[in-house]
């Protein structure tokens, strides 16, 4: 039955505009992710409550139910409570549910009412107690005074997603001992604005299994989506314990690979924010913490942004190459194997910008940076490419323009001091830390909030590792993780 949903899905997939989708947040499961998913959730019987939310024509209900007819699930009975809100879609949904009919042990209702105004309802009046929940949850931001975030705040929900939203809904509507399984963008796991999710979460429910595709863009290429997915299981009430780990390169899940981890390797026990780590090599053990790095940048007196120069808004400012009146412009293209080539003659990207009145406030002064791409591809070696700020290689100018695609470490949007500008780099540069970066940033972009977020070396240690790196010429990636480590990572 599951082959037939899945002509379904290709066939509606390929016939809905683009800006439904986005408009609606909606890409339907493909029938390989939804029968893993359904297999993840663990043996049971009894009576099953399940719900989709966001059910489209059926793929995650229907992998599910086959999973039941199979006899890995061995429940008396099967209600299920399918979600939709596109009505275009109920037509497919109800064929795709109904074939199961044939078991006299399974009903299911279609509701084309707001799953998040039905949930809150149900939550405040306690009308659900869902055994089961399986879920691909839209994907849209919730305005900050919209009326879905009014209604989450009544049931002590606060999130800027509707995927997670749905998620916390789910939770909540579960009973003790209920099994949530979704597949949702990995962006909850770290950052200040999915902190009340992390929290309402993990004071419900127990992670015990997360599973990352090694290809952000292989979960759902029909709708070439290229957020990085996460499949996470939950279960209302529960004791946290190990969570196992899966990984596999694509949804064909030839290469699955999984591993248990223990919980504090997952989420560190003396993290405030309470990221959520997910190992990226499950062959290999879950890596420690740095142990010398217990420094936030406050307590090392530096700061982070994002350039200032936002090249659309001062295009009349810009010029291809430096001249009279210009100062450099750096972009990321202009940062190569460490250092600055600068200006870049035949760029597609301008080399300088006038400096002016209008023009000024965007500057900083000349001095030693580093500087971070805010972009890069998930198959990069590094996720985090760090580059030091040279004022010698930039003509003598007194200010400097950065553009927007690039985050800039610096004191008071002043230059560092040199050796702590070369330390800051190599460390940002180390295996080690990009590995930490990726456990916890779904994100092919590096924000500066993220960067904020993380714990860094002693400025002293900094610098040293800054002296040092000034006195060997060119570095090498083996050189400054060997050093890394000797000053005790």
């Amino acid at each position: 039955m599951l082959s037939s949903i899945e002509q379904t899905r290709l066939k509606v997939s390929g016939r809905t505009e683009a800006a439904k989708k986005s408009r609606l947040g909606q890409f339907l499961t493909p029938a390989r992710t939804a029968s893993f998913m359904a297999a993840l959730f663990p043996a049971a019987n009894g009576d099953c409550r399940l719900l989709d939310a966001g059910a489209g024509i059926g793929s995650l209900s229907g992998a599910f139910l086959e999973r039941c007819m199979a006899g890995n699930l061995n429940f008396e009975s099967v209600r299920l409570t399918a979600f939709e809100l596109d009505d275009s879609l109920h037509g497919e949904l109800w064929r795709s549910l109904s074939p199961f009919l044939n078991s006299r042990h399974y009903s299911f209702e279609i509701v084309g009412n707001d799953f998040i105004e039905e949930a809150v309802n149900a939550i405040q009046f306690q009308k659900y107690d869902f055994t089961h929940a399986i879920l691909n949850p839209p994907y849209k931001k919730i305005g900050a005074n919209s009326r879905y975030r009014l209604l989450l705040r009544q049931v002590g929900i606060e999130t800027v997603n509707l995927y997670s939203a749905f998620v916390a809904l789910a939770v909540a509507l579960a009973k003790p001992g209920g099994q949530i399984v979704a597949i949702i963008p990995r962006s909850f796991c770290n950052g200040p604005y999915y902190r009340p999710f992390r929290d309402f979460i993990l004071e419900r429910a127990a992670i015990r299994h997360l599973h990352l595709f090694e290809s952000r863009s292989q979960a759902f290429r029909d709708d070439d989506v290229l957020q990085e997915n996460i499949i996470i299981r939950l279960e209302r009430s529960g004791r946290q314990g190990p969570v196992v780990v899966s990984t596999s390169s694509d949804d064909s899940f030839c290469d699955l690979v999984t591993r248990e981890h223990p919980f504090d390797r997952i989420m560190f026990p003396d993290d405030p924010e309470r990221f959520i780590h997910v190992p990226t090599s499950p062959e290999g053990d879950a890596p420690e913490p740095c142990r010398i790095c217990r420094y936030s940048l406050f307590d090392l007196g530096i700061q982070v942004s994002t350039g200032p120069v936002v090249d659309f808004r001062l295009k009349e400012h810009l010029r291809d190459m430096p001249g009279a009146g210009s100062v450099p412009l750096l972009y990321p293209g202009h940062f190569k194997g460490g250092g600055i080539a600068w200006p870049i003659a035949g760029s597609k990207k301008p080399n300088a910008i006038c400096r002016n009145a209008e023009t000024e406030k965007w500057l900083y002064p000349s001095g030693f940076y580093c500087a971070v791409r805010r972009f890069s591809s998930k198959e990069e070696r590094r996720r985090i490419v760090a580059s030091v700020v040279d004022p010698a290689a930039l003509g003598g100018a007194s200010v400097l323009g950065f553009e927007n695609h690039l985050n800039l470490f610096h004191e008071e949007k002043r230059g560092l001091p040199r050796a702590l500008a070369h330390g800051l780099t190599v460390f940002l540069n180390t295996t080690p830390v990009d590995e930490q970066f990726r456990r916890f940033s779904g994100h092919t972009q590096v924000n500066a909030t993220d960067l904020k977020m993380m714990k860094y070396p002693s400025r002293a240690a900094l610098t040293e590792l800054g002296e040092w790196a000034m006195g060997q010429g060119n570095l090498t990636q083996a050189m400054m993780d060997a050093k890394l480590g000797a000053l005790g990572l």
